[in-house]
């Protein structure tokens, strides 16, 4: 294990002093917590979390290494990683590498050996805030790598997803007989996603973050799907426009994570910057449809501004919030009542995370269905 002198340094002039974990160098991002304890490998490669400094609240982090199967991606995202206790070596029998060995090798900073739980409180009572990660055998004064903390660029206004989507149109084939074909827009999507669809004998067509709505005609789609994504949902207006003229057209519509605030701007509602977000695999959600709670996995700072209660008059008709966050009755899912459309803020591919809300790949089949049997008897 490494003893090569790091600090963490927070935009408010906070910092915490450690050794250097993974790539030895410097980093800045916006500084937010994950509160679970497994599945670092899924975070580490979630696209969602590009330009962010995670901090491991678990602090026991590496024991299980790395494997070739749970990548969300093609690579690490995070733009730094901070943990407390880091495994000396890992024990687990799918592990073909060491975490900070693969850490290092994609160039990833950290931090190691601080009190991620001071870290994560102080987070809590002052809201998310650019961070930087420096380590080395001589770095500047804290005074200097405070200004380049506050050089770096904020999360609100930021416009990512197509720093992280995909270039070029690909499939993922249905598992077993075909039932129906999905036009994926990749505004940072997860690799379980697709994978999930399939599993319900769905073809998912991937299409990039600028696809037009010729794109996805293309793909002849029975339904479209957005995914998650990092940034600020409010600049994406390309992808807004588009989902405008899917639900104009009432194609059976599913939007996660990115895709729920997506769906709140198309149908004219805003989004706002949360405090310090909703990250790890352990947040309780309500589905007000069923009155089923599930314990789902979340990664977002953003969320939807929608009256809770009853419906509320849209450009496509009436519309609800179907889902709320029993933590903090933050706005968690929207379902449009007078058409063919619903969202999650959440994560229901479950990778890394509960199985709680699978169904609603299962309510996404069924929209489908029931969509292409009405389209026959008219």
């Amino acid at each position: 294990m490494t003893s090569v002198p790091a600090v963490l340094v927070l935009e408010d002039g906070t910092s915490w002093r450690g050794r250097a974990y993974g790539a030895v160098g410097s980093t800045v991002g916006e500084a937010v917590f994950s509160t679970g304890m497994t599945g670092y490998q899924e975070t580490l490669t979630d696209p969602s979390y590009h330009r962010q400094v995670v901090v491991m609240t678990a602090p026991h982090i590496g024991n299980t290494g790395v494997n070739d199967e749970d990548n969300e991606s093609s690579k690490i995202w995070v733009a730094g990683y901070v943990v407390r206790d880091p495994a000396r070596r890992s024990s687990n029998w799918r592990a073909k590498r060491e975490l900070p060995d693969e850490l290092s090798a994609q160039g990833v900073v950290g931090i190691s050996h601080v009190d991620t739980r001071a870290i994560t409180r102080h987070l809590r009572e002052r809201g998310a805030m650019r961070v930087g990660i420096f380590s080395g055998g001589s770095l500047p004064s804290e005074e200097n790598l405070l200004q380049q903390v506050r050089q770096a660029p904020e999360m609100s206004g930021a416009s990512l997803a197509d720093q992280v989507s995909t270039a070029e149109r690909y499939v993922v084939p249905a598992a077993g007989e075909k039932r129906f074909t999905v036009a994926a827009i990749d505004l940072g999507i997860k690799a379980m996603t697709p994978h999930r669809m399939s599993q319900r004998g769905i073809e998912t067509h991937v299409l990039p973050s600028t696809a037009t709505l010729d794109d996805v005609l293309a793909a002849n789609p029975d339904g479209v799907f957005f995914s998650n994504g990092p940034g600020d949902p409010s600049t994406m207006q390309e992808q807004i426009g588009l989902l405008k003229e899917v639900l104009d057209r009432r194609i059976p519509f599913f939007g996660i994570c990115f895709g729920n605030q997506i769906l709140g701007h198309a149908l004219d509602l805003g989004t706002y910057k949360l405090g310090y977000g909703h990250r790890g695999i352990n947040q309780p959600v309500m589905d007000r449809t069923t009155g089923r709670v599930e314990v789902t996995a979340h990664n977002h700072g953003f969320a939807v501004d929608a009256p809770r209660d009853g419906t509320f008059a849209t450009p496509f008709g009436q519309a609800q919030v179907s889902h709320v966050c029993l933590n903090d009755d933050v706005v968690e899912g929207l379902n449009l009542v007078d058409g063919p459309a619903f969202s999650v803020q959440y994560h229901p591919e479950a990778a890394a995370g509960p199985h709680d809300a699978g169904y609603l790949f299962d309510r996404f089949a069924d929209l489908m269905g029931e969509h292409s049997a009405d389209a026959q008897k008219n």
